[in-house]
């Protein structure tokens, strides 16, 4: 039953207190929100869920497996210390490849749900089963849990990006726990081999957030799934390398550093545009800042230095984005198709002025691209091919 439906039958639960009334509600809203998102805890039949902000704002199954996969066999018998713990998506993955993990959280209640979740779970073959890690839960700030001593193989900390206001915070020194702040603890805290992990938002300035931590040389990884960027990812010990990926799609992953996206270049496009083919990057390669790198690797031409759209005569497969092909330029006028899907990059109209502008439904399979090429605004239709 559908947790809107059973909100409403009350009166068949009256053995239940109200505290017991609601808890069931929340389980049950719980596990029909997150059931696409968690497909491994919905799978178990004791799983608890905590209150609905907490399940919107936890990691997904498939970026929690992804930072597992990170650290995959950086010490299978080692320790893990999550200290943003929340409803313990990462911390449950992570624990997978470590011997033994803390968790720690100042939310009590998530406490209390971790903690059963941690220990009890019922496997596919029905008999109850642990976790290959054990995990500690500790009901204590990210600072408290620091003063005392230990060394870990993995720290990982998602800090919160929201003031005591609600409000969204865009620098890593107003996240709480403060990072900046605390990043000579967390690196005392490590083995000698050990590494440290953050998530951070993507609305956070990605130089920025570098710079603020140079202390450490990191590696990046820019995560997006279904074309939005979920999460970036900062991971100590690395080179500067910096890793671009969609998790739902086949492409491989778009590998590059600071230097070489510095050293490339970006050259115009001066061949026919009608017929030619029309490039987007993934958001991941975008938010990642490989502007003219993408183009070159590719063999692309870049249509304007802040139109990050891309041209060629031929088509280039594997492409990691989306690929048009150009059927016509155009004015701005009223046009023969009554429906488009409407798309501007770096051009003075929105999408929805530019649909009114030219008496355009959404649908169909035209497209009508508005962009700047050399300063220029421009207007395309295009076909969609990739």
């Amino acid at each position: 039953m559908r947790a809107a439906d059973l909100a409403f039958q009350r009166d068949k639960y009256k053995h239940l207190s109200d505290a017991e009334w609601r808890w069931m509600l929340q389980q049950v809203e719980g596990r029909e929100r997150t059931a696409d998102k968690l497909p491994t805890f919905a799978s178990i039949e004791d799983w608890w869920y905590p209150v609905r902000l907490s399940c919107e704002q936890c990691s997904s199954e498939l970026t929690a497996r992804y930072k597992a996969l990170l650290v995959q066999g950086t010490c299978s018998n080692g320790k893990c210390l999550d200290l943003t713990g929340g409803y313990g998506v990462d911390t449950y993955f992570l624990s997978e490849h470590f011997a033994h993990t803390d968790y720690v959280e100042q939310n009590e209640e998530l406490c209390r749900i971790a903690a059963h979740n941690f220990y009890v779970r019922r496997g596919p073959s029905g008999q109850n089963q642990s976790i290959k890690g054990a995990v500690s839960v500790h009901n204590s700030t990210a600072e408290e849990f620091l003063l005392s001593e230990g060394r870990y193989d993995l720290i990982f900390l998602d800090p919160a990006r929201r003031d005591s206001h609600g409000g969204k915070v865009f620098r890593m020194e107003d996240c709480a726990p403060n990072v900046v702040e605390l990043l000579p603890s967390l690196l005392s805290h490590l083995t000698p081999q050990g590494r440290l992990m953050l998530k951070l938002s993507p609305m956070l300035d990605l130089r920025q957030a570098v710079t603020s931590l140079s202390q450490v040389a990191w590696d990046i990884h820019v995560v997006a799934v279904k074309n939005e960027v979920k999460e970036v990812l900062l991971l100590s010990g690395g080179v500067g390398k910096i890793t671009a990926i969609d998790l739902t799609k086949m492409d491989k992953p778009f590998l590059f550093t600071r230097e070489e996206e510095r050293d490339a270049s970006s050259l115009p496009f001066l061949g026919k545009l009608e017929g030619a083919y029309l490039y987007e990057p993934n958001v991941s390669i975008l938010k990642s800042g490989a502007y003219k790198l993408v183009g070159e690797r590719f063999g692309l031409h870049k249509l304007d230095v802040n139109t990050h759209l891309y041209c060629s005569e031929t088509l280039v497969p594997d492409f990691p984005g989306r690929v048009w092909q150009i059927k016509e330029q155009i004015a701005n006028r009223q046009l023969p198709i009554p429906n488009a899907n409407v798309l501007v990059r770096n051009y003075p109209l929105t999408p929805d002025q530019l649909k009114k502008k030219l008496h355009l439904r959404d649908g169909g399979t035209a497209f009508i691209i508005g962009c700047r090429i050399s300063g220029k605004p421009t207007l395309f239709h295009a076909e969609r091919c990739v």
